[in-house]
């Protein structure tokens, strides 16, 4: 806990208080991206695609996997008291966020793991015969439908989540927004789309992939707009912390690096991709992810600037 003693209340003069370091955008980041991941396996295995021997939902699980337990191990770093974070398991409050995030993440990994185990790798079968049999008795067509469905409920709820995390925090009037879980959800689903139309082996899924990531461009850009239309006709607070993206000192990099380098440009080269004008390039697939990143850390900051008025 961080206290401020202050004789004034100047925010021109004043320092801003910033508790939150670089470890809280990179777990909202890598737990918005394997949120998409999710629902893109669970999408190609209500489709029947997990058969396929190139199908990239082979390996999505276990790269999801390795990237939400980095996640989680940047929100233990930030934690002041590590040594008491089982105690969250302990108990399910209702309004919690912090509760549901935990309970979530719970059952993510067992959903992940099954997703995982109906297609193992050959070498993982060799030593370990015993997956061959587990393999079998997941690929029962109920079975794979119930991974598929748990798989996008739990990813919409691991991706919203993320967003409503900070939105339940109404001392932030930036944070203070119903939209920032649906636009958390929608920059989870556009970086998944692209890091995976990226590594799909199969043609149709890349395209797909590609199409599907320009919609999901596409609305996160609108939901960008609905967000600041929200602020700028709310309270003065919040149209003051609206104006800290709209003139104030971080105009530059939400601007140009969230919409313009993380949307608007590696949305008009996937245009071009998809529609066999131009070939198929990683250029934009990186700097949608770059940018989901940037747009993680540029709501951490603008909402830790921004205050409601004192006194």
């Amino acid at each position: 806990m961080t206290e401020l003693v202050l004789t004034r209340h100047n925010e021109l003069i004043d320092p801003v208080v910033r508790v939150w370091a670089w470890q809280i955008p990179v777990y909202l980041f890598l737990g918005g991206w394997v949120a998409g991941m999710m629902i893109i396996v669970g999408y190609f295995l209500l489709r029947g695609r997990h058969r396929e021997d190139t199908c990239v939902c082979a390996v999505l699980p276990s790269l999801s996997v390795l990237m939400l337990s980095f996640g989680m191990l940047a929100l233990f770093l930030d934690l002041d008291h590590k040594l008491y974070v089982w105690r969250l398991y302990t108990t399910f409050e209702v309004s919690s966020p912090m509760s549901w995030g935990a309970w979530i993440l719970l059952l993510v990994y067992p959903t992940l793991a099954a997703s995982f185990l109906l297609r193992p790798p050959a070498l993982l079968r060799d030593l370990w015969p015993a997956l061959d049999a587990w393999s079998k008795a997941l690929a029962e067509p109920g079975r794979v439908r119930a991974i598929g469905v748990a798989n996008i409920v739990l990813g919409v709820s691991l991706g919203v989540y993320t967003g409503v995390l900070l939105s339940s925090l109404g001392a932030r009037p930036f944070w203070n927004s119903a939209i920032l879980g649906p636009l958390f959800l929608v920059s989870g689903l556009s970086t998944a789309a692209a890091f995976t139309h990226l590594v799909a082996r199969h043609v149709d899924e890349r395209e797909l992939l590609a199409a599907s990531d320009n919609v999901f461009l596409a609305i996160e850009l609108l939901v960008i707009g609905m967000l600041l239309v929200g602020l700028l006709s709310s309270s003065q607070a919040q149209v003051d912390a609206a104006r800290l993206v709209l003139g104030g000192p971080f105009t530059g990099v939400f601007w140009v690096l969230v919409v313009g380098a993380g949307i608007v440009i590696p949305f008009t080269i996937q245009v071009l991709a998809v529609s066999h004008r131009i070939r198929h390039t990683p250029i934009g697939p990186i700097l949608v992810m770059a940018g989901g990143l940037a747009l993680r850390f540029v709501v951490v900051a603008v909402g830790q600037a921004s205050h409601w008025p004192k006194g």
